[in-house]
């Protein structure tokens, strides 16, 4: 199967890679959905899911921030050779853009430039009020209070993708560009389970579909080449170094 990939590879000309929290995984970041993943925590007064909903964040700020401090950052993670396999496939010429739906901004800190980020990034955040850019060390330093913004106290809410909220409409019609243009599409580390993000699939109309990923998915009858196998482990051995 890998041999199978690497001759994708080198047949391709335009790959876009479209991931999810499984590319994170080996970076300590847990998942959402597995057994060990983030919605199986006991330890809250409400469904993970819900505690990332806009109407939650609105009428539960605190208790938001509570759990999303805890669950949702982690501000000394690295990228692992899912992400810097990538970056070598970029700077081949063959990969032509990354679609994740993290937030966690590890692809550009391993240095990709194509980056499309379906649901946000913890490092934008921005005051409600005045509208004020703050990074995610500025409010780490207001932890665990709710942050608020030093020039007009209003709160600031992180720019990513709340349950309830709807993906903004240029990056949709970016990574819909990016896939219906791709020869070949490469799926990995996602259960394909949220949409919309998911559904973006149906746009490509390329050669190869691969997907890589632990647990089997809906698509894997779709796919042309499938890889159960860590995601940096496979990355890693069929990208040229």
């Amino acid at each position: 199967m890998y041999e199978k990939l690497k001759e994708i590879i080198q047949a391709s000309k335009t790959i876009v890679f479209f991931g999810g929290a499984g590319v994170s995984t080996e970076s300590n970041i847990p998942d959402f959905r597995s057994a060990d993943g983030i919605y199986e925590k006991k330890t809250y007064p409400y469904p993970a899911e819900y505690m990332l909903s806009s109407d939650f964040f609105y009428a539960n700020t605190e208790a938001f921030y509570d759990f999303y401090f805890h669950e949702m950052l982690y501000p000394n993670a690295l990228p692992n050779p899912a992400h810097t396999a990538l970056v070598r496939l970029e700077k081949q010429g063959k990969l032509q853009s990354v679609i994740t739906q993290n937030i966690d901004g590890l692809h550009q800190l391993a240095g990709s430039k194509e980056v499309v980020e379906l649901h946000g990034s913890v490092h934008r955040n921005y005051c409600l009020k005045c509208h004020t850019f703050y990074s995610l060390e500025d409010i780490l330093k207001q932890q665990p209070k709710v942050p608020r913004c030093p020039k007009c106290g209003g709160i600031i809410k992180p720019d990513v993708v709340l349950y309830g909220e709807g993906l903004k409409e240029e990056t949709i019609h970016k990574a819909i560009y990016d896939i219906a243009h791709a020869d070949t599409l490469i799926v990995g580390g996602t259960s394909l389970a949220v949409y919309p993000a998911a559904g973006l699939l149906q746009y490509f109309r390329g050669k190869h579909l691969v997907l890589i990923n632990r647990d089997a998915t809906a698509m894997d009858l779709r796919a042309e080449l499938v890889i159960h196998d860590p995601i940096g482990k496979v990355l890693d051995c069929v990208v040229e170094k």
